[in-house]
């Protein structure tokens, strides 16, 4: 991917990457291929923001946990009450780091998809 590319992209979506991680993501990004680089332009991010609204809002029914595709876990949020209340607190000033890391790992396996 070119250099433009990659600072455009980091400058739009970085928020939504763990800040450690930019350097690698920068690194990863100058080895990709134009196919992939489309992919990884258009793919959507969530957003920590949303992450937190729903934790906040609807955390006590898992609904950060499904969001961010942790189904199973989102189950028991929401069997027990957000772990009565207090999973749900915790997730509060977790899920800004969760968010960063699902959209990491999201686009990793986007890099090293060999299609």
């Amino acid at each position: 991917m070119e250099k433009e590319k990659i600072d455009q992209f980091l400058l739009i979506n970085g928020k939504n990457f763990p800040e450690l991680k930019l350097n690698q993501i920068r690194e990863k990004l100058a080895t990709v291929d134009e196919s992939k680089s489309n992919m990884i332009l258009t793919s959507e991010w969530k957003s920590p923001l949303v992450g937190f609204l729903l934790a906040f809002f609807l955390g006590n029914f898992g609904a950060d946990r499904f969001w961010l595709g942790d189904t199973t876990l989102g189950i028991v949020k929401l069997l027990t009450c957000g772990g009565a209340y207090i999973w749900a607190i915790i997730d509060w000033f977790t899920i800004f780091n969760r968010t960063k890391e699902a959209n990491f790992q999201k686009l990793m396996r986007i890099i090293s998809n060999p299609y």
